[in-house]
């Protein structure tokens, strides 16, 4: 039987009647998510109301400019979209202000940026290869090439954010923005003490929080709204929503943002995505949201606490997250060929770069774990110890062709008896 609902089934048979190969692409990556075990930290499982916003006919409206203040006209029912959306992320985060317009994170982080800097001028973020974030100052990133970036680390023996180092890196550096914020990071972080050592040192304060908005909206993580000048964030990830970004700023910085995402950075904003958005951040506020956000983070104590039992070594030793960073050295296997190993048997996770790495960033010595789908799929502490106990068997029974087919089903019926939708 498919998976896949009565009105999706009937949207399909339009697709597959107009666009047969884009059809049949969807419906292998439909099979893919049913039948594999995703662990891509970045990566969550949206409500159907999310996926009919996206899918709505919003996405024929060119909404150029702001609510009342629109280049087109036609804009009433947009304009309601979008003061929702924004309303719901301030309520949400109890911001001054709002902008939800950005396409992704990295076009939210650019955008404040333009609106807080000058070319050239300088920023200090986290080291890419120690857990940050290609947009806060790699080499690769316009971050990287339009402003003097500098970075700070965490340290080699703990895999831990030291505030004195930082505190230390931005007296010498003296940047105009310092950003905290990590895509690997498997910790909490201090945002009064970035924020104390932005005083100090005179800098602005940007928190991008991506990966744990889902997390400090159920209040496990500190906001960083308080103590940050402007605030980033995607949508996707543990606030469950459409792939998108949005910006959280003080009332100082509302119409400098405003101008750097329209007309800065981008033209009309997708109506439908933002939609979406307010969707998502509707269901946020409801008291499950927060019951759902504890148990992403009971799972991966539950990973992290497994994977240890099985010698597997972690970074930073545990995580306070979604996600769990595997030091992989210890059992002979680099991440690239970890991840294609668990590819074979249906987990879907990604190499990642451990602190210090002596890999390159396309081998690295790590993989990245992370709990928002399956927690999702409605799995819990009996399922993650089932998932950990997999990944050890696929590691260390790697030479053994048979006993990956074997986890291989163990997995798909794992899969079955959890389904997306």
């Amino acid at each position: 039987m498919s998976s896949i609902p009565a009105q999706k089934q009937d949207e399909m048979n339009a697709l597959r009647c107009a666009d047969p190969e884009i059809a049949l692409a969807i419906e292998a990556e439909q099979r893919r998510q049913q039948t594999h075990l995703e662990l891509i930290a970045s990566e969550n499982l949206v409500s159907r109301a999310v996926l009919q916003a996206q899918g709505s006919i919003l996405t024929n409206k060119y909404a150029e400019g702001y609510p009342a203040a629109r280049y087109y006209g036609g804009c009433k029912h947009a304009d309601t979209v979008e003061d929702l959306a924004r309303s719901r992320a301030i309520n949400l985060f109890g911001a001054d202000h709002a902008n939800v317009q950005p396409h992704s994170g990295a076009s939210a982080n650019l955008a404040v940026y333009l609106a807080c800097l000058d070319p050239g001028d300088r920023i200090l973020g986290m080291d890419l290869a120690h857990g940050g974030h290609l947009t806060h100052g790699a080499a690769v990133s316009i971050s990287g090439r339009y402003f003097q970036a500098h970075s700070y680390g965490v340290d080699h023996d703990t895999g831990l954010i030291n505030l004195e180092e930082v505190r230390t890196r931005a007296q010498a550096v003296k940047p105009k923005l310092i950003v905290a914020g990590a895509s690997s990071y498997p910790r909490k972080i201090d945002y009064p003490g970035f924020q104390g050592i932005a005083r100090e040192t005179g800098a602005l304060f940007m928190a991008d929080i991506a990966h744990v908005a889902g997390l400090i909206v159920a209040g496990l993580h500190a906001n960083p709204v308080h103590y940050a000048d402007l605030v980033t964030s995607t949508t996707h990830k543990t606030l469950r929503g459409p792939r998108g970004g949005f910006i959280l700023c003080r009332h100082e910085f509302a119409k400098s943002i405003d101008r750097a995402v329209f007309p800065g950075l981008q033209g009309g904003p997708l109506m439908h995505i933002i939609a979406a958005k307010a969707v998502a951040f509707k269901e946020a506020l409801s008291p499950d949201f927060a019951i759902y956000q504890q148990r992403v983070l009971d799972n991966a104590e539950e990973m992290a606490k497994h994977l240890e039992e099985y010698g597997f070594n972690l970074v930073t030793g545990g995580t306070d997250t979604h996600l769990v960073l595997v030091d992989l050295r210890s059992k002979g296997i680099t991440g690239l060929e970890a991840e294609r190993l668990l590819e074979r048997v249906g987990i879907t996770a990604n190499k990642n770069a451990i602190p210090y790495d002596p890999q390159s960033r396309q081998v690295t010595s790590g993989l990245r774990l992370g709990t928002p789908v399956i927690t999702s799929r409605g799995m819990g502490r009996q399922q993650i110890k089932q998932i950990a106990g997999f990944i050890r068997d696929a590691i260390t029974g790697r030479q053994d062709p048979g006993k990956l087919v074997r986890i291989r089903e163990q997995v798909a019926r794992l899969c079955l008896e959890f389904p997306i939708c």
